[in-house]
C-alpha cells in the first residue's frame, strides 16, 4: 500500500515509535525490506539516495520502487533521499515518489532554508512530503568525510526558525550520529533531540542510524525520532553472508549469491524494524 511520508510519520507518533527508511538500490534489497516489513506487519519506507544514481538510475529503480510499494501488504512510503537539487526531485514526483528529503545541510542557512521552502512548494504540489536537514553530519551519505572533525550539533532555536520558515512536514538535526559504518562509538545528544521535537512539534529523523545501540535507538524515539535512516548495515549484512558463502563452496550462478545477500539483508533489516516499532 503506497501512502505518504506524512501519513508513516502520523501512525508513528500515535504510536510512540519509529519508521525505518532503508536505502534499496537494488531489487534484492528492496525484496528483502518489503518481505521483513510484511512478516513483521510493519510500515517501512522505501529510499533512493541520490548518491547511488550510478549505480541504479533513478528512472530505473524508481518505477520498481513504487510498484513494490503499491503491492505491499504494508503501508509503505517510496523516498527520495538526499537529493541536492530540485530537477532531480520533480523526476522523483513525477514516477509517484510519496516522499523527499532536500539535503542543503552544506549550504549557508539562509540558502538551505530558501531551497527547502521551494522544495516544499515543489513536493506538495505533488502531494507528496517533505524533510530537511539542518546541521551537518561528520561524513556524507555513503561515508565520505565532510569538513566537520567531529560530531555537529543542531541548534534547537534555529530548528526552530528554520521549520517555520520552510514549512517542512519533518526535521532530521544533527545530534551526535554518522553515515556509513562507525569506527568509534557515537557520541548522541539524545537530550537535544527532546529538545528540539517539543520545540518543533515536527517528526524527527535519525540519519546514520545504522550502528546505533539498541537502548539509544529507544531513548531517541522515546524523545522524538519518528524515522530512522538505515542502509549500511544491512549492506554489510549481505556481503558478509556471501563472503563466507565463497569461502565454503564454489558457486557457479550469480542468483545464487544475490538470493544468499538479499536473505542476511532481510534479517538485518528485521533485526532494526523491531527495535524501531518496539515488538
Amino acid at each position: 500500500m503506497l501512502v505518504t511520508l506524512n501519513e508513516i510519520l502520523a501512525a508513528a507518533k500515535e504510536k510512540n515509535c519509529a519508521v525505518g527508511a532503508f536505502n534499496t538500490p537494488n531489487l534484492e534489497c528492496i525484496t528483502a525490506v518489503i518481505s521483513a516489513a510484511e512478516k513483521l506487519n510493519v510500515p517501512v519506507i522505501l529510499s533512493h539516495a541520490e548518491i547511488h544514481e550510478p549505480a541504479a538510475p533513478l528512472s530505473v529503480i524508481g518505477p520498481v520502487m513504487v510498484l513494490f510499494a503499491q503491492k505491499a501488504k504494508t503501508p509503505v512510503c517510496v523516498h527520495l533521499d538526499h537529493c541536492e537539487r530540485l530537477d532531480y526531485m520533480e523526476t522523483a514526483l513525477k514516477l509517484g515518489f510519496t516522499g523527499v528529503m532536500y539535503d542543503g545541510s552544506a549550504l549557508s542557512y539562509d540558502e538551505n532554508a530558501a531551497t527547502a521552502k521551494a522544495a516544499v512548494t515543489l513536493a506538495h504540489a505533488y502531494g507528496a512530503s517533505v524533510e530537511a536537514e539542518l546541521g551537518t553530519l561528520p561524513s556524507r551519505e555513503g561515508g565520505a568525510e565532510t569538513v566537520a572533525a567531529g560530531p555537529v550539533y543542531t541548534d534547537p532555536d534555529l530548528a526552530v526558525a528554520f521549520c517555520r520558515e520552510t514549512g517542512i512536514d519533518a526535521l532530521a538535526p544533527s545530534f551526535g550520529t554518522a553515515h556509513g559504518i562507525y569506527k568509534a562509538k557515537p557520541v548522541l545528544d539524545l537530550e537535544r533531540v527532546k529538545t528540539i521535537a517539543e520545540k518543533t512539534g515536527l517528526p524527527l529523523v535519525m540519519h546514520g542510524g545504522s550502528g546505533v545501540s539498541a537502548d539509544d535507538y529507544r531513548i531517541a524515539i522515546r524523545n522524538g525520532i519518528r524515522k530512522i535512516n538505515y542502509y549500511s548495515y544491512m549492506s554489510k549484512a549481505g556481503v558478509s553472508a556471501v563472503a563466507a558463502q565463497l569461502s565454503s563452496q564454489d558457486v557457479t550462478f550469480f542468483h545464487d549469491l544475490a538470493l544468499t545477500a538479499q536473505q542476511a539483508m532481510e534479517e538485518d533489516a528485521a533485526r532494526a524494524m523491531r527495535v524501531f516499532a518496539g515488538l
